[in-house]
């Protein structure tokens, strides 16, 4: 089930040229099967219509303080009352002057000032507008009031030049909306995160690594910032970017990745392996490329020695009160080969995937993993999303942590 299914959602709408990309944001929730309530101010009607507005929302359209039939039920009451989020995008200079005052001069703000529960920002505006003092004064007033943010970001601007004032994009921001929602039982806990494959260079412009494409990774990552975390993601070159919100270390071959994964272990209270680290790499590597016309008749021969072994590094380089999660992808046999490297590793958590299986390899969008602990216990999960591995990851590992900690959860 869609998690924004059955959500009652009011979308507050200020006016300015982004307010296009609004309609997209109300297009993706009513697709997600959200209830969207649409509230304009008079001034982004000169830019998007009500009924573009309603045709995409598939919901109602209130702009009116004054409307004899909303307002006769306290309209902006009710829906300050009843949403489960209000978002506001675009939020302009003038909507963050007013909502920071405390106005009440037309539906939007009104309904803002009478909302007791969360509300989530996008601004959009010039960027000499943002970087205003009287602006930067409204959002600290707002940050302090417990609205949440999101962008903008820096890019070209309506007006022709660039800068710091670009809406958030529909899909970062329905994220951010998601985050909102969410219950936060791992906030102020920092957690390390590797990612997608490592590549040992052969020379100069070839390398050996494998398929991995970083979206099991991306997946892990994701779930512990909906869930409040902090994420250190340390990465070899990736197909998908990285989450929104993460604390990012680029690497590419093993040995970076464990150095650069040691280096922030000391402040973590867990360590999430993920990444498909290769497990070996060439004894030598040449300084200059290899030219097909320099090789013998018995053409290259590779020597080969391994890498460095990070899941078992960092568990025997772990407090007491740290998790060390790994992972298994194997071809065949999965079981025996996944006891058995956990019994090697010596890491509180495996999640072992037969990768030669349809949809449980490398790149694709789904996995069929089964996770081991130490005690014995195993537990097979159905190919499901690897967003929902994630999500099941995270409520395995929860009490591990909880144990190791002493910590009750919030």
């Amino acid at each position: 089930m869609s998690f924004w299914r059955d959500k009652k959602i009011v979308v507050g709408i200020g006016g300015g040229i982004a307010a296009y990309k609004t309609l997209d944001l109300l297009r993706l929730l009513q697709g997600e099967g959200a209830k969207v309530t649409v509230v304009p101010t008079p001034a982004a009607l000169h830019f998007i219509t009500p009924l573009s507005m309603q045709a995409l929302a598939n919901g109602p359209v209130y702009s009116d303080l004054f409307s004899l039939v909303g307002e006769a039920e306290m309209g902006h009451i009710r829906l300050a009352r009843e949403a489960d989020l209000v978002i506001v995008a675009p939020a302009t200079a003038d909507l963050l002057a007013r909502m920071a005052m405390g106005q009440g001069d037309d539906l939007l703000s009104t309904l803002l000032l009478a909302r007791q529960g969360p509300v989530l920002v996008a601004p959009a505006m010039n960027h000499a507008m943002w970087h205003h003092p009287a602006t930067r004064r409204n959002v600290a007033t707002l940050q302090g009031d417990g609205i949440h943010f999101i962008g903008p970001e820096s890019g070209p601007l309506a007006c022709g030049e660039v800068g710091e004032g670009r809406m958030a994009p529909v899909e970062t921001l329905l994220e951010a909306a998601r985050r909102v929602l969410l219950p936060k039982p791992w906030r102020g806990k920092k957690i390390v995160v590797t990612a997608g494959p490592t590549r040992e260079a052969l020379d100069p412009v070839r390398f050996i690594s494998n398929h991995s494409s970083g979206r099991m990774g991306y997946a892990v990552a994701q779930a512990i910032l909906r869930a409040g975390g902090e994420v250190v993601y340390v990465h070899g070159p990736l197909e998908v970017p990285p989450p929104m919100g993460c604390q990012c270390v680029a690497v590419t071959s093993a040995a970076e990745m464990l150095e650069a994964t040691l280096g922030v272990w000391p402040q973590c209270q867990a360590a999430i392996l993920t990444a498909a680290v290769g497990d070996f790499k060439p004894v030598i590597s040449g300084s200059e490329k290899i030219k097909k016309e320099n090789l013998s008749p018995q053409g290259l021969s590779l020597q080969l020695t391994t890498t460095v072994d990070i899941l078992a590094t960092l568990s025997q380089n772990r407090r007491s009160d740290q998790v060390v999660v790994g992972f298994a992808a194997e071809t065949g046999e999965l079981l025996t080969k996944a006891v058995a490297k956990l019994r090697r590793k010596g890491c509180d958590l495996l999640v072992a995937n037969d990768v030669s299986e349809p949809g449980s390899g490398f790149a694709t969008t789904t996995n069929r993993v089964t996770l081991l602990w130490p005690d014995g216990r195993q537990q097979p999960l159905p190919m499901m999303s690897k967003e929902e591995v994630g999500d099941h990851l995270l409520a395995a590992i929860t009490p591990l942590w909880m144990a190791k900690s002493g910590e009750n959860g919030s």
